[in-house]
């Protein structure tokens, strides 16, 4: 990245700063589909997951009618614009957050039918593994886009697009490593929507505005070093996130949410019984440890975690706990003496 963040070559041009700019923007987007199992054509660079989901519900909601099917466990990024595009269906969840597939099949089967179906890959707070594949199948018999929110599984399970399927997935570089502020929708071969941002004709005229060269460049870099390295580090990350789950359930009135064995590798959230999860964080914050409660996008939000209340569990006591490419054991080992201490201390409280 460091080689393109002072300078200001724009790939659209043909001076030789510009070709370099756009060598360097294509390599990137080839490593990014090589790990996603796309053609590189298919990847549309964005801002981030975020900009990209919007862009898949905007893209797909302007020719055609109908509602949109979507679970209370999306993230905001997707229920938000669902909610202003269109009429929303729910989709309904089962106790460790998993979309019921009869859900699906039954919000297919109205008139008139959705626009989009929303299935996200893994849960961003409980770390569920959906049934995308069953989802992806339900909607392309029935001929409605299905949009897979896939933030929380790239660079942590394998994922091939292609070979699923869908229509459009959103994807986020730093959610494996890569740098903030860049992500990708990928839209499926054949697939025509209007662009979201308009602007200019990069892109291939479906987003407008000078691509991040060194955000790009540092996706790709990020993309190929979880592309040849995803087996150990998941193995790596499941033995942490069961480590850090074995030490908080350890603890008298800790309750595991999420599935314990259809899960991603990297996260796990348990409920705290009788203490606030702030209280909690500013704790383990002080013992040196960086956790969360609820989505990564809801810290500024006082409100009950959506997630936690479709699974019918305490939306008010949880606590994320998610491991990456830089979390050592020794990291593990230090939420492990804090976490009894903190949650005793402020029991103690009351």
């Amino acid at each position: 990245m460091a080689t393109w963040l002072g300078r200001t070559a724009d790939p659209g041009r043909v001076h030789t700063e510009g070709r370099m700019a756009r060598a360097a923007v294509e390599e990137a987007r080839e490593s990014v589909a090589a790990l996603l199992g796309v053609r590189p054509r298919s990847v549309i660079f964005t801002s981030g997951a975020t900009e990209a989901a919007n862009a898949a519900v905007w893209g797909a909601t302007q020719s055609a009618s109908g509602p949109i099917g979507c679970a209370a466990v999306e993230h905001s990024c997707v229920r938000e614009p669902s909610a202003r595009a269109r009429e929303v269906v729910n989709l309904t969840v089962d106790a460790f957050g998993r979309i019921d597939v009869a859900a699906i099949s039954a919000a297919l089967a109205r008139v008139p039918k959705p626009v989009l179906v929303h299935c996200q890959w893994a849960n961003h707070e409980v770390g569920t593994v959906q049934p995308v594949a069953a989802v992806v199948e339900l909607c392309r018999s029935a001929g409605v886009l299905v949009h897979v929110d896939a933030a929380q599984a790239v660079g942590h399970v394998p994922v091939h697009v292609d070979d699923l399927g869908a229509d459009l997935v959103s994807v986020s570089a730093h959610k494996f490593g890569g740098p903030a502020g860049i992500g990708a929708l990928v839209v499926r071969r054949g697939l025509r929507l209007p662009p979201f941002i308009l602007g200019g004709e990069q892109e291939r005229a479906r987003r407008g505005g000078m691509e991040n060269v060194a955000a790009i460049a540092g996706f790709g870099v990020a993309a190929a070093a979880a592309a040849s390295s995803l087996a150990d580090e998941a193995d790596a990350a499941r033995q942490q996130t069961s480590a850090l789950l074995e030490a908080a359930l350890a603890v008298p009135g800790v309750a595991g949410y999420g599935d314990p064995v259809e899960r991603v590798p990297h996260i796990v959230c348990v409920g705290v019984e009788g203490v606030e999860a702030e209280a909690v964080l500013l704790g383990l914050d002080q013992a040196g440890i960086a956790a969360h409660s609820g989505s990564a996008c809801s810290s500024e939000s006082l409100a009950p975690s959506p997630v936690l209340e479709a699974m019918g569990v305490d939306a008010e006591r949880s606590l994320r706990l998610s491991v990456g490419w830089s979390t050592t054991d020794a990291d593990v080992a230090a939420f492990a003496s804090a976490f009894g201490e903190v949650v005793a201390r402020l029991r103690a409280l009351r």
